[in-house]
């Protein structure tokens, strides 16, 4: 009888992590060529019940990989080969770490004995990403002796990624591998009969947690890991719900009302429940430390935000919607629902004037819900207009506000756009920042229009100190820095179909099309100047004071 080689153990070893990564229900990995990886790669690649994406740029794969997850709601793999191509997959660890988002990071390296002696692409892998991952293993070169431990090592790895023990975030493997990397598979060792996966951790029952507020003024701020049902049940409650962009179904334009000193004491609650995240809003934050009232906490919805450390009752579970004692008062519910609807028509009177990126991200929102397309925010503007001045969504919306970074907002887009139609919302920093994403498109059953506000240069910069505290030079140089790039050009060069328009009705006519074709539409609108952009903010949020008095 033959002994097997190591090429074979180890060929074994990765068909085995993804058999039982598929039986716990993985169906999209994530690919970037190179040579270490090999093993792990022809395993993925062998199996027809998942699907590959092959993409060349590390950093881009790694937040394509985050969009899928987050459309799927369920570990999504991502595998790279050794040296920097690890390193490059830092930022998304760190955005799929604070947002909670579950990835699989397999990464390859070199066996022991090639490390710290000059071998070519190596770099310190171990324990690479800290403690951003919910679990590290280095199990070291495989070995034919250890084969019982290898399904229970995937399970464990995916349980950790997909919330089964603590929060849902990244996992990181780090894979050790000799040459010859080419082998054929032996017999796997044995799985569950019945197909499924090797183990499961019981799942906790969800603690339905209760407070007495019996017809108190109840304002809910929530914000990422927060679901739709979660805030149709918050109404259902008697609760006014206020949201970051992400969270579907909120009351809306609660920004700018309560920039109004007389609208935020009319709208004052007596409590205040947080769940999930915190929306972009300053002066929501603002007025909570202002109110001073009782801030209770529920932790069922993932990371409870509390940067202003307000939250006085922090309890397990989330609210329970049958519970007589959490009806709030209704009439509180209509002062808020009025003064939000008297905003809403006042801003669509103005939606058929000129372009603006405030009209802009109106008709982004109501484009995505025409169509019931996901919707992907970039950071920075984009995210705080959406949040502040568009109606309330209602297909899934995305932002990666982990980081609250402009890193790879692209790829993300692109991410969750597989498979289906999606919209995007970006600045034009952020799309040059990303557009090596650019490099691999998307498989031809998706359909991804990414509208750019095209303002020339980073337009949160001119609502800071730094925008009049500077010269103009340095402030352009350093902070808003612009870019002389025509971007319909540069997505022309990658193959895809772009368009600039300047009104609200070629916005419309170009997403539309756009949405109507396969692979990758980008929508160029040019907007007012950045400075322009301020004034008609301040403009506007003066126009709230009077529509809402």
């Amino acid at each position: 009888m033959s002994v097997p080689s190591v090429s074979e153990v180890q060929a074994t070893f990765c068909a085995t992590l993804v058999d039982e990564f598929v039986r716990a229900g993985v169906r999209d990995v994530v690919l970037c060529p190179g040579s270490r990886s090999t093993p792990l790669v022809l395993a993925f690649g062998a199996r027809s019940d998942i699907t590959c994406h092959v993409r060349i740029d590390e950093r881009s794969a790694g937040f394509f990989a985050l969009g899928r997850a987050l459309d799927q709601r369920t570990p999504v793999a991502i595998v790279v080969t050794s040296g920097t191509a690890a390193a490059e997959l830092h930022a998304a660890v760190a955005e799929a770490d604070l947002a909670n988002v579950p990835l699989l990071v397999l990464t390859a390296d070199r066996p022991p004995e090639l490390r710290g002696v000059g071998a070519p692409q190596t770099i310190g892998q171990t324990s690479l990403y800290g403690p951003m991952v919910r679990l590290f293993a280095e199990p070291g070169v495989p070995r034919l002796d250890a084969q019982s431990t290898w399904r229970s090592l995937a399970s464990r790895a995916w349980r950790a990624a997909s919330g089964r023990e603590g929060a849902a975030g990244p996992v990181h493997l780090n894979l050790s591998f000799i040459e010859p990397l080419v082998a054929e598979p032996l017999e796997l060792p044995a799985g569950r009969a019945d197909g499924g996966p090797w183990t499961f951790a019981p799942v906790a029952p969800q603690m339905r947690s209760a407070v007495d507020i019996t017809n108190a003024k109840v304002l809910a701020v929530v914000g990422a890991g927060v679901s739709a049902a979660m805030v149709r049940e918050l109404w259902s409650l008697s609760w006014v719900v206020i949201g970051d962009a992400t969270v579907p179904h909120t009351m809306p334009y609660a920004d700018p009302l309560l920039r109004s000193d007389a609208v935020a004491e009319a709208l004052r609650p007596d409590v205040v429940v947080r769940l999930g995240g915190a929306p972009a809003s300053k002066f929501l934050a603002q007025r909570l430390k202002e109110w001073a009232p009782r801030v209770v906490g529920f932790t069922g919805a993932g990371l409870l935000s509390d940067p202003d450390g307000l939250i006085m009752d922090r309890l397990p579970g989330l609210p329970d919607g049958r519970a007589p004692h959490l009806l709030g008062n209704p009439e509180f519910v209509t002062s808020w629902a009025s003064a939000s609807r008297r905003v809403g028509d006042e801003l669509a009177a103005l939606d058929g004037g000129p372009l603006s990126e405030i009209t802009l991200a109106r008709q982004v929102v109501e484009l995505a819900t025409a169509h019931e397309a996901p919707l992907v925010i970039g950071s920075s503007m984009p995210v705080r207009d959406v949040e502040w001045w568009a109606p309330s969504r209602v297909t899934p919306t995305y932002a990666n506000r982990g980081a609250n970074g402009i890193d790879g907002v692209v790829s993300t887009i692109l991410g969750v756009a597989t498979g289906q139609q999606a919209i995007g919302f970006v600045g034009d920093i952020t799309f040059l920042h990303d557009v090596s994403a650019l490099v691999d498109g998307t498989h031809t059953d998706t359909s991804a229009v990414i509208v750019v506000a095209d303002n020339n240069g980073g337009g949160i910069f001119d609502f800071l100190p730094q925008a009049s505290l500077l010269s103009r030079d340095d402030f352009e140089a350093f902070f808003a820095t612009p870019r002389p790039h025509d971007l319909v050009v540069v997505a022309r060069a990658f193959g895809h179909e772009a368009a600039r328009v300047h009104t609200v009705e070629a916005l419309r006519e170009a997403v539309t099309a756009g949405l109507a074709r396969p692979g990758v539409t980008v929508v160029v609108a040019e907007v007012p100047a950045r400075g322009d952009n301020v004034a008609l903010h301040a403009a506007l949020n003066d126009a709230v004071r009077e529509w809402s008095t």
